[in-house]
């Protein structure tokens, strides 16, 4: 198997990583297991009652009375009664258990994925994480509550019938029971191909999904180019590839079910020869013979259960297999041990000979920087595409940690302040924020979750959004589409600004966020950041340079470090790269 559906881990292990989720519901599992014991022990009851009976027709006829008769199909009845109440615990209170554990093992992966970061989602297709949260625990669901189950029943009914097979016959149970070992070894190489095959098919399903969710979240450009054949084309391979993959599966489940039916056979064939041949020499008596093949079959039942069962053992093996594979990643960017809360932050930053290179790149995005942010300073960081700017601000929340080097915050490396409480105390504005689907008011509510709703229409009021919110046809609460569909750029903007308002962070980082709108656009979300700028650190990463000419310093960054550095009028007036870029955008507009 290729490397990128990751490495298959050994049933014992993946059983080993799954088994703490059953420890919550141990009272629930146990009671399950003893219900499956039941429904087994009135299942095997039969044959024993069916020997009973015909050995005493045959040979004590006389004893064989209709209160004998009404009193075992009492029993029985009783048995029937246990076995179907056990069946209904089993069907529906263990299938709950399963759903619960499903649902733990879900909220864990959800969990670990909101730890981890940008470096894992920069590889990571969102397709592939949909099918692993989703599909892939589908099937643990019924694994967790059969498998035990399933397993369990099987022990006990050949552990049963072995012990009662013996004391009918020996020589004939030895004989049947030899089939046993060579069946298993030929299951476990099946099993092992179908295993590779499911885990193919899972990881299949997530390109499809991952595709699937490219093509259609660029519809409107797939359209206005016209590329919809080639879409289709694309899709139509992957979906070639996922029933390849499907057919190798059948291929090796098809060899496995025809080898156990072959062993079935064999099995019945051993019985009714050589239990024939016991019966001619009268080594065995015909309520023994029947009793015998009655057990026989209880086993041979048992078996096939096991063997209709494996379809869904492999698939549930594979969905905690690919759940592994997430949950072993490990976030690069944690709290360390000694990390403190920050209070009352003032907004100084200092980088401090900081140097930083992604894990993929050989090169340094950033070679020893090092800068003074004074608290409330609007700092602008202009330069050429690929120069760090956009990195250099993602140090500050440390979306990254550096290389080497330091940066600080209030004098504090921020590695040493814990995650939550750092980045609660920095809002970001990017060029394109991104809006849940959901209405205007939960977008913005995001900014401080529970916050009244006089509080987010004020957000909105300094954000200069209210106006048009309020004529949306249901104000705050028009439902605006997935990513913000509904509305235009400059809206969708604004929504983002007045979430950062509502969040009142003491700094900002203004991530190009008016290089994607028109003139008018423009304007007024400039006066919105301008406003939310006030008596905070500023960064402001920018390409439209009038948007900055007030800045308090501003950044010439380039691959070699920062070239430049002051006021607009200072750089202007040194006639360097900055004023280059300036003439450049002047003549653009």
């Amino acid at each position: 198997m290729s490397e990128e559906h990751g490495r298959t881990r050994s049933t014992a292990e993946l059983f080993h990583r799954f088994a703490p989720y059953f420890r919550p519901y141990l009272p629930v599992l146990f009671l399950d297991l003893f219900c499956a014991a039941m429904t087994t022990i009135c299942e095997l009851a039969l044959p024993v009652i069916v020997r009973y009976v015909t050995n005493l027709a045959q040979y004590r006829l006389s004893e064989l009375t209709v209160e004998l008769v009404v009193r075992l199909g009492v029993l029985y009845f009783v048995l029937r009664v246990i076995d179907t109440a056990g069946a209904y615990f089993m069907a529906n209170v263990g299938h709950v258990m399963g759903a619960k554990i499903e649902t733990d093992m879900r909220r864990d992966l959800f969990e670990h994925l909101q730890k981890l970061s940008f470096r894992y989602y920069a590889d990571a297709k969102v397709g592939q994480l949909m099918a692993r949260i989703t599909s892939d625990l589908f099937d643990v669901t019924e694994f967790a509550h059969h498998c035990p189950e399933e397993f369990f029943i099987a022990g006990v009914k050949i552990v049963v019938a072995f012990a009662i097979l013996l004391s009918v016959n020996i020589p004939l149970t030895l004989l049947t029971f030899l089939v046993l070992p060579v069946m298993l070894v030929c299951c476990y190489k099946f099993n092992r191909r179908m295993r590779e095959t499911f885990k193919e098919s899972r990881w299949q399903v997530g390109e499809i999904n991952a595709q699937v969710e490219d093509s259609l979240l660029g519809i409107r450009v797939v359209k206005s180019f016209a590329q919809e054949e080639t879409e289709q084309q694309k899709f139509d391979e992957g979906n070639r590839r996922w029933l390849d993959i499907k057919k190798r599966n059948y291929f090796w489940m098809g060899g496995f079910n025809a080898t156990t039916r072959a062993f079935d056979g064999l099995m019945n064939l051993v019985v009714l020869v050589f239990g024939s041949l016991f019966l001619l020499r009268g080594a065995i008596v015909p309520g023994d013979f029947v009793a015998y093949l009655l057990y026989v079959q209880t086993l041979l039942t048992s078996i096939r259960r096991i063997v209709e069962f494996m379809e869904q053992f492999q698939r549930g093996m594979t969905g905690i297999d690919r759940f592994l594979e997430v949950m072993d990643e490990k976030p690069d960017i944690t709290d360390s041990p000694h990390a403190v809360e920050c209070h009352a932050v003032r907004g100084e930053i200092d980088f401090d000979h900081v140097s930083f290179s992604y894990e993929d790149d050989a090169g340094e995005v950033l070679a020893n920087i090092n800068l003074h942010v004074k608290a409330g300073e609007n700092i602008a960081i202009v330069g050429p595409s690929g120069g760090g700017k956009t990195t250099l601000s993602n140090l500050i929340p440390r979306f990254y940690d550096v290389s080497s080097g330091s940066v600080r915050l209030d004098g504090v490396d921020v590695r040493d302040i814990k995650l939550h409480s750092l980045r609660s105390h920095i809002g970001v504005v990017q060029q394109d924020n991104y809006l849940f689907s959901g209405t205007v008011l939960h977008n913005i509510e995001y900014g401080k979750p529970g916050a009244s709703r006089a509080e987010i229409v004020e957000a909105a009021k300094l954000a200069g959004a209210d106006e048009f919110i309020s004529a949306l046809p249901n104000g705050y609460d028009t439902f605006i589409g997935e990513r913000g569909v509904k509305l235009s750029g400059g809206q969708k903007q604004r929504i983002s600004i007045a979430r950062v308002f509502l969040k009142d962070p003491p700094v900002l980082i203004l991530d190009e966020a008016t290089s994607a709108l028109d003139n008018e656009s423009e304007r007024l979300v400039q006066q919105s950041l301008d406003k939310l700028a006030h008596g905070r650190t500023v960064f402001t990463i920018a390409h439209r340079l009038t948007t900055i000419r007030g800045a308090d310093e501003i950044l010439v960054l380039t691959s070699d470090g920062i070239a430049e550095q002051g006021t607009h009028e200072e750089l202007i007036a040194k006639g360097g790269i900055y004023k280059d870029l300036y003439k450049m955008y002047s003549d653009m507009r």
